[in-house]
């Protein structure tokens, strides 16, 4: 997940009237693209904070090729929602964590509501316990098949939650490996600590990346441990040239394809609301920096994802 959603709409809501046209155009969702031939997953996506219902996301997303989708938790009330609508749809996945900017707010609280649930007092290091028991026991269900976003993000938490944050983050390693998941990772402006902690904890077997955003050496390093690294449409902005470089030294069999949605919308719709069925676009964009065809591209990222998160 990027930037905050509180503004987002909920599952069953829709964006409302624009107020201006300039406003109209930010909120007018961007047209169906080609439908790929080979059927893709998105491999990270927030339903949740999307317009109109499950049933109508995931029929435009198929529409276009996308047969799969892979729905992210960020604290305990969506990783309840992303576990219960994995259950009620079989081309729906789930998993399940705080978000790396969740913890510091369970433990030293979040009095301006910026996580969608209102002001919280902080609840110290026993709620965060509490909040990490109930990803552990989403975690056991079979159609949650990760643990996850979960990591770093120096970003949005200062010095004063960074403790929380990478209790958080080892507490979630832990619990990948002992109920047998993969392990999504946020990674902002962290590379480093979080390369760091992996090492440290002992990454699971299925360790992705999701919205890759180190460069083409951190690639090579991830590589070199087995991880995978998906790639949004931040892949295709134009200041995007250490992205695409990483990409092009990644190895084909460890690479995946998200939106993230709603944020980080592909070229050349950026800043408008972003969906499962824009994932052709990332998908053409990576292949033509891989230099390949559109359906290599697509036959690899079908396969890696399957394989990421073991459905």
């Amino acid at each position: 997940m990027s930037p905050s959603p509180s503004s987002s709409p909920s599952p069953s809501g829709s964006a409302g009237a624009p107020a201006s046209s300039s406003k109209a155009s930010k909120d007018t969702p961007p047209p169906l693209p080609e439908p790929l031939r080979v059927p893709v997953a998105d491999s990270h996506t927030h339903l949740d904070m999307q317009a109109g219902t499950v049933e109508e996301g995931l029929a435009k997303a198929a529409s276009v090729g996308v047969t799969t989708v892979v729905q992210v938790g960020c604290d305990v009330k969506g990783s309840r929602w992303a576990a219960e609508t994995a259950a009620a749809w079989d081309n729906v996945h789930a998993a399940v964590a705080l978000h790396p900017n969740e913890a510091p707010r369970i433990v030293h609280g979040d009095p301006d509501g910026w996580s969608r649930q209102g002001a919280r007092p902080g609840g110290g290091q026993a709620a965060l316990d509490e909040a990490l028991a109930e990803i552990e026991a989403l975690a056991t269900l079979d159609h949650v098949k990760a643990v996850g976003e979960t990591g770093l993000d120096h970003f949005r938490t200062g010095p004063e939650g960074m403790a929380a944050q990478e209790r958080s983050f080892r507490a979630h390693i832990e619990i990948a490996k002992r109920r047998g998941k993969a392990l999504v990772i946020h990674d902002r402006d962290a590379h480093a600590d979080v390369l760091r902690v992996l090492r440290e904890e002992g990454a699971p077997e299925r360790t992705i990346f999701h919205c890759y955003s180190g460069d083409a050496e951190m690639a090579r390093e991830c590589a070199a441990a087995g991880y995978y690294l998906s790639f949004a449409g931040t892949v295709t902005f134009k200041n995007a040239g250490a992205l695409r470089e990483a990409l092009a030294v990644s190895p084909l069999d460890r690479v995946l394809v998200e939106t993230d949605a709603p944020y980080l919308t592909p070229a050349p719709y950026r800043g408008r609301p972003n969906a499962p069925y824009l994932i052709p676009l990332t998908v053409r964009a990576m292949a033509a920096v891989r230099g390949i065809d559109e359906d290599a591209m697509a036959t690899a990222l079908a396969a890696n994802t399957a394989r990421a998160f073991d459905y």
